[in-house]
This record gives structure tokens, C-alpha cells and sequence, in this order.
């Protein structure tokens, strides 16, 4: 191979935005707020979409039986057959679809994601919905709002808004899947050329699961 056409990628560092605390608190005053909006919250299911978003609704269901005293209903919401990346990169293991089992129909369902993006999960995840019933509204709740929205959907529940570029990644950990609780902001890698450097143009598939 021709030296001057090898690349490598090159990882650039991600600082943390967002710490175990700060993600502490705004689950609380997302749990509030469901509770104020919701009249009690009492006919509200959670569904969280895997995988950050499924420990995210657990974690506002704890939140929201210490403020409201009853147990809420916790379940996940596997997309993965209804996204419309599917095409554009390998196969995906499917995860878990768990529905409560009272179920969703007449009630207010609301979904838990880590990062709102481009909005395209959050459409494949009502297109799931739909198949499984008929729930009286639909509602959605992010940890984190990063813009550049590109389909027409708004989260309900927002811990933080987010201001990003499309060079830069936001990654959530939690500490049920990565050891501890953060938001990291990061760059896109770089693709270096011998000689020469070249920024990725990195296609929207090719992002985190979690910022789509």
C-alpha cells in the first residue's frame, strides 16, 4: 500500500459535562415534574429504550414512588427493527422488549432515552409503540438534549439542554452499565493521512446509538 493513502483513526479525548450528582438531581426534578404535569402520575408507564434509557426509567420509577408512594410501572422498548438505519451498517443484536403487565392501553407511556438528537430513535420507538397498543399519550424524557433535531419531535422532560456541533459526541454512562455516572463531550475521530490530515465526515449511522 501506498504510504501517502494509509490512515489511521485517531480517538479524541472526551471531558466530562456532567457528573454522578448533577444526573442525580436532574432525575429528581424530572420525577417533579412528571408528578406536577402528569396530576399524580397515577396511569403513567415507563418505557425506557435501551440501553441507558431502560436504567434511566428505572431510576425516575424509584424516583417517582418515593414522591408519589405507589409502585409505577417499568418496562423497555427495544427499536431496533423499526429503525431506519438498519441498511447503512451491520447487523444489531436485538434487545429486550418488557411490557408492564397491565399494559399501555389508555395510559400515558412515557419514553426514557439518554441523549435526544437527531430524532430519528425516538420515531423508530413510536412506530413501535404502535404495534404493541393504543396508549392514551405519548410522552418523552431525555437526560440530555443535544439539538440538531431532524425530525419534528421535542422531548416533554429534558435534564439538560446540551448546545453541540455536529463534530462533537455526547456519551452518557451510567453506572449500572459503565462503572459511574457521566456526560462526556467529546470529538468526532479524525482520520490522519501521512502528510496530511482530513477531518471524518462521519454520516448520522454512524453515531452512538445513543445520539440518534
Amino acid at each position: 500500500m501506498d504510504a501517502s493513502s494509509s490512515d489511521t483513526r485517531v480517538q479524541l479525548p472526551a471531558r466530562p459535562v456532567l457528573e454522578g450528582p448533577d444526573i442525580a438531581r436532574m432525575l429528581t426534578r424530572i420525577a417533579h415534574e412528571i408528578v406536577e404535569r402528569a396530576k399524580g402520575a397515577d396511569d403513567v408507564v415507563l418505557l425506557g429504550i435501551p440501553t441507558r434509557g431502560v436504567s434511566l426509567a428505572r431510576r425516575l420509577a424509584a424516583k417517582l414512588e418515593e414522591i408519589t408512594g405507589r409502585a409505577i410501572p417499568v418496562g423497555s422498548l427495544d427499536i431496533t427493527m423499526y429503525r431506519d438505519d438498519l441498511r447503512l451498517g451491520p447487523a444489531r443484536t436485538l434487545a429486550r422488549t418488557d411490557i408492564p403487565a397491565d399494559g399501555i392501553e389508555g395510559r400515558v407511556v412515557l419514553l426514557v432515552d439518554d441523549v435526544l438528537f437527531s430524532g430519528r430513535t425516538i420515531r423508530a420507538a413510536l412506530d413501535a409503540l404502535g404495534d404493541i397498543g393504543r396508549p392514551r399519550a405519548v410522552q418523552l424524557a431525555v437526560l440530555v438534549d443535544r439539538g440538531h433535531r431532524e425530525l419534528p419531535i421535542r422531548a416533554d422532560y429534558v435534564g439538560k439542554n446540551l448546545p453541540t456541533s455536529l463534530r462533537e459526541t455526547v456519551k452518557v454512562q451510567l453506572t449500572e452499565e459503565d462503572g459511574r455516572d457521566a456526560v462526556l463531550l467529546g470529538l468526532r475521530s479524525a482520520s490522519l493521512r501521512l502528510g496530511s490530515s482530513t477531518e471524518s465526515s462521519e454520516a448520522e449511522h454512524n453515531a452512538p446509538a445513543g445520539e440518534r
